[in-house]
């Protein structure tokens, strides 16, 4: 029995795959793993097909790029696609089909065509935006009141970012001296956990949203390449729905990220995210100052209105006044002398009620009716009405008209 060495077999085959797919050949297939030896320069992966309905991958292979090709291909890719070569792109190369004896199974890229990996992230990109109309929740963020005045602004960037630097420096030495209390929640704003690392300082800013007017997320000095991680639904469908508004500033300035199209605004850079800021506070102030000037010529217009008034008033009061004091000069005097009148009339009545009343007296009196020949008896002093209120030995006087009589009754 002839048997062969594992290394004979693989050569066998190595010969077979090479005498058979001499040429290179363009596939479509997703990257994977996608790793970078940093001392030679060489660019390994793996090359994934999945099944468009449940996910699962149903084809793989080993992949290599070179350093002389990959030094080319990679800046070539980026710089059309706005994309970092990474693991998760659908991409379309040129590659030859390989057998080593040790390594096994693999493809050798010599090529790739970049604009097939664009068109597969404008259809995703585009996906997503359609999934977000369709939920209802694309233009949300966009619907929101912008308070008058932002000054509590919540900050997602990276700390070391020098996009976060130069926002920081243009919001607060602005010309006009307006104060802002802007807050920092770092997150990552490159690589693979931007998606995440942004939502997790969402979720925070949440937990106080009452203290902030509006969220700005800033990235700002990195590589355009990394855009793809503001091209996520998750992250999009967070900002969408955000109660605060949300403006973006993330460093780029020809195409808009789907983060972009679901934010309140988008600016280019972060210092326009704070001249967004400063000029919507501008807006305000010239408001306000135009009120202030809009009340100050109306009172001045009403006070001038006021005072010549009162002149006119001035004039007119000593001729009113003077009319006036003559029509109750006038009065006073027909009062006084229907007064005189009524007080004559009533010193007459009074006059002859008191005649009558003397009148009434005289005849009543004791001395009146004595001087008629009558006598009036007393005891002790009172008028005896009564012959049986006497009795014998009582002391009596009999008052006459002229004179009086001392009497014992027997």
């Amino acid at each position: 029995m002839n048997a062969l060495s594992l290394s004979q077999l693989n050569r066998l085959v190595s010969e077979v795959v090479k005498e058979n797919f001499p040429e290179t050949y363009w596939l479509i297939a997703e990257t994977s793993d996608v790793r970078v030896n940093h001392s030679n320069g060489h660019c390994y992966l793996e090359f994934i097909e999945k099944n468009e309905s449940t996910g699962a991958v149903i084809a793989k292979a080993r992949g290599y790029m070179w350093n002389n090709i990959f030094r080319m291909i990679k800046p070539y890719f980026e710089e059309t696609t706005k994309q970092s070569f990474t693991s998760g792109l659908k991409i379309l190369v040129r590659a030859s089909i390989d057998f080593h004896e040790l390594y096994g199974y693999g493809l050798t890229v010599y090529d790739i065509d970049p604009t097939y990996t664009l068109g597969d992230l404008q259809r995703k990109r585009q996906e997503i935006i359609n999934r977000l109309e369709e939920e209802g929740i694309l233009t949300m963020n966009k619907e929101l009141v912008f308070p008058s005045i932002p000054q509590r602004i919540a900050i997602i960037s990276s700390p070391t970012a020098a996009g976060y630097e130069d926002f920081s420096e243009h919001l607060n030495n602005n010309k006009y001296g307006f104060v802002f209390y802007p807050k920092l929640f770092p997150a990552l704003m490159q690589g693979e956990q931007t998606e995440s690392s942004v939502i997790k300082a969402l979720d925070k800013i949440y937990q106080h949203q009452e203290a902030f007017d509006a969220v700005a997320i800033i990235r700002g000095g990195g590589a355009t390449s990394d855009l793809s991680s503001f091209d996520s639904y998750l992250l999009a469908a967070n900002c969408a729905q955000f109660p605060l508004p949300i403006i973006t500033g993330i460093g780029h300035e020809r195409d808009d990220t789907v983060l972009d199209i679901v934010a309140y605004h988008r600016a280019k850079t972060p210092t326009a995210v704070a001249d967004f800021l400063i000029e919507k506070t501008e807006e305000t102030y010239n408001e306000l100052m135009d009120l202030e000037d809009s009340i100050i010529s109306g009172t001045t217009q009403i006070l001038n209105q006021a005072n010549q008034n009162l002149q006119n008033l001035s004039m007119r009061i000593p001729n009113a006044a003077l009319s006036l004091l003559e029509k109750q000069s006038a009065g006073l005097e027909l009062y006084k002398v229907r007064l005189q009148h009524a007080v004559k009339n009533r010193l007459n009545e009074a006059e002859s009620q008191l005649k009558e009343k003397e009148a009434f007296i005289k005849l009543s009196s004791p001395e009146y009716i004595l001087n008629k020949g009558y006598s009036i008896t007393l005891k002790n002093g009172k008028a005896v009405k009564n012959a049986t209120d006497l009795k014998r030995g009582d002391r009596i006087s009999t008052k006459l008209s002229i004179g009086e009589i001392q009497s014992v009754v027997e």
